[in-house]
């Protein structure tokens, strides 16, 4: 089984990947991809994206799709293939990403989407946006972003299961939906 977190920077899916970590040894984690990038290649992030950035992260997006083919337990991701493609979708609307680029991050979007079990969307509506060092503050960032977001899930049709409300909300329901799904977990 292969589930991943999805969503706008600062709406909640490190700390819910972390909370769940912590309690399911059953589960493989693949915490960060964005973050990997950055800080194992000194690559720039978020509104500083560019070519190899995109490329780098649409390549751990493809790593991480194609686990789920060869691995025996479930596996969590921190984003998948469409986090990839939205955030390069917006850096090519900023001539920051070229269409090279971005053509090859949808080739990987459409090759991998169906690969994901269950896409949980974070809703950014619930959460403060706030400074950690790494993730971007610009609140115009953040809400073409989601606007980006809901544009691909919509004319994807993409079935993710939208996480709204509290922490303990957002993990009742990953805990309801996985149960579902045949995988027991701890919250």
């Amino acid at each position: 089984m292969l589930i991943s977190f999805s969503g706008p920077q600062c709406s909640g899916k490190t700390t819910l990947l972390k909370l769940l970590q912590q309690k399911n040894n059953h589960v493989s984690f693949v915490p960060e991809v964005t973050r990997l990038i950055k800080r194992d290649y000194n690559l720039p992030i978020n509104e500083d994206g560019n070519d190899i950035t995109q490329t780098m992260i649409m390549g751990e997006h493809l790593r991480n799709a194609l686990k789920n083919d060869i691995g025996q337990v479930p596996y969590i991701l921190d984003r998948c293939s469409l986090d990839g493609l939205v955030y390069t979708h917006w850096l090519c609307d900023r001539k920051a990403v070229s269409m090279g680029v971005y053509s090859l991050a949808s080739l990987i979007f459409k090759a991998t989407i169906s690969k994901y079990d269950v896409i949980f969307y974070t809703s950014p509506d619930d959460v403060v946006l706030e400074d950690d060092g790494e993730r971007s503050i610009n609140v115009q960032f953040r809400d073409d972003i989601i606007k980006l977001f809901n544009s691909y899930i919509n004319d994807f049709g993409i079935n993710a299961v939208i996480l709204k409300g509290d922490v303990t909300a957002r993990l009742e329901t990953i805990q309801k939906v996985l149960k579902e799904k045949g995988l027991e977990i701890n919250i």
